[in-house]
């Protein structure tokens, strides 16, 4: 009998489970993507102010890497998963690359992970925030989707947009449940049938509004984002719970992370120390985020790696678990993870690649290059990045200076995709 297998990808923390020797094929595929959610958000992570007891679960059930990159801002982080690619690759490499004239990726310009998977005979769906990618999700490979129609007003809406017709909804309805339902009603009829699901959830963004839990009468910010994540973890919750009540947990593969850093004025502190930056930055706070994976047929349960992992690596993983590849010289950035899935070594990727706008460093275990050839120490990372003038060099320093000024010439980002409008060299100038 052929075994059907599910993978639930949720960008957070990941939750129990053991590992077996050999994988099903054809994985289902459910993407769950928290919204301006860094490790400071997430107890598994060492939070020290938020506790997150759902994702610290599924953590608990699979792998929890310890050091993943995004791009430090929303749409940028989108566009690298759903195309494999950096960011001058595409064009998507700012909020404001996908407006007219842009050069934000464009559909027909890609081989979308979307695309990859219907080609081995996926079900595809997506729920939630997508207006920062650009077109609709249907232009790349989604056969059902439910997302919001406005830039705001993501939580107490009652406008969406539903496979292309407006869905009006009643005053009182709280958006992150209607994108709950819509992602539990596809799960039931397509739990037969190989299927990938991109759950983008608006929370923990901003505006910063009660949830349906919040007790009357509640105005203190704080207190309201302590409920967003709260709302966001249960969420979560269910969700495992949902295909547990199915029958398809233990051959469902849940990948939780963040799009990016935490947003300015939420920081918090990490076993009693800050992160350094936020989102919008540059720093480890603006790009690195949780990045759990649970597959309890198959993970080994509650290991953690300090392997690096980049946006770019769920696309070269889903296609090794799917037996599909992108077109012959169709150049693709990732990684795959896979290996790791199964509880082997693997070929963790020896630096990562983040851009946003005309910034971008790569990072390897112990140093950082930025693109103006600066070379920052990061032994105390995530709290520390210090800066090492090239006379101050030891012999390891030294060497990951040459190491990585190759491997940003051999990119060439400058050489890439880059946008010269006003908002973005506002941005540059500003140098967050």
């Amino acid at each position: 009998m052929k075994i059907t297998l599910t993978i639930t990808l949720i960008l957070l923390c990941a939750a129990g489970g053991g590992a077996s020797a050999a994988a099903p094929s054809k994985p289902n595929i459910i993407f769950v993507l928290a919204d301006d959610l860094g490790i400071d958000g997430v107890s598994c992570y060492g939070a020290d102010k938020h506790r997150t007891p759902q994702i610290d679960a599924l953590a608990s059930s699979g792998l929890r890497f310890q050091t993943c990159y995004a791009a430090p801002l929303c749409g940028p982080s989108r566009c690298v998963l759903m195309t494999g690619r950096y960011a001058f690759r595409t064009g998507g490499i700012g909020n404001q690359s996908w407006r007219a004239g842009g050069p934000g990726a464009k559909s027909a310009d890609e081989y979308p992970v979307v695309r990859l998977l219907k080609q081995a005979g996926y079900a595809t769906g997506q729920a939630g925030k997508w207006r920062q990618l650009g077109e609709q999700p249907s232009d790349w490979g989604f056969d059902e989707y439910l997302t919001d129609n406005t830039a705001g007003g993501w939580y107490w809406e009652t406008k969406y947009n539903k496979n292309g017709q407006v869905l009006n909804l009643p005053p009182g309805t709280y958006g992150p449940d209607v994108i709950q339902h819509f992602t539990f009603d596809f799960i039931r009829r397509h739990k037969d049938q190989p299927f990938f699901f991109y759950y983008a959830m608006h929370l923990v963004h901003k505006p910063t509004l009660r949830t349906p839990d919040t007790a009357q009468g509640t105005k203190n910010i704080d207190r309201l984002y302590d409920d967003n994540i709260r709302y966001m973890d249960k969420q979560l919750g269910l969700l495992v719970a949902e295909l547990e009540k199915l029958g398809l947990r233990q051959n469902t593969l849940i990948i939780f992370s963040g799009d990016n850093g935490t947003a300015a004025g939420y920081p918090s502190p990490v076993q009693g120390r800050m992160i350094n930056g936020h989102k919008g930055s540059m720093l480890e706070g603006g790009s690195r985020v949780p990045f759990i994976v649970s597959w309890p047929a198959v993970t080994p349960a509650g290991k953690v790696l300090t392997d690096i992992v980049n946006f770019t690596d769920p696309y070269a993983t889903f296609a090794e678990l799917a037996g599909v590849k992108p077109p012959d010289g169709f150049k693709t950035d990732g990684q795959s993870f896979a290996p790791q899935l199964r509880g082997e070594p693997g070929t963790p990727r020896a630096w990562s690649y983040v851009q946003l706008g005309a910034h971008w460093f790569v990072r390897e275990p112990g140093y950082k290059m930025n693109e103006a050839h600066e070379l920052f120490d990061m032994s105390d990372a995530p709290f520390v990045e210090k800066l090492i003038a090239p006379g101050a060099d030891t012999e390891q320093s030294k060497a990951s200076r040459q190491r990585l000024a190759a491997i940003l010439a051999d990119l060439n980002p400058a050489g890439g995709k880059i946008d010269h409008a006003p908002p973005m060299r506002a941005l540059w100038r500003k140098r967050i």
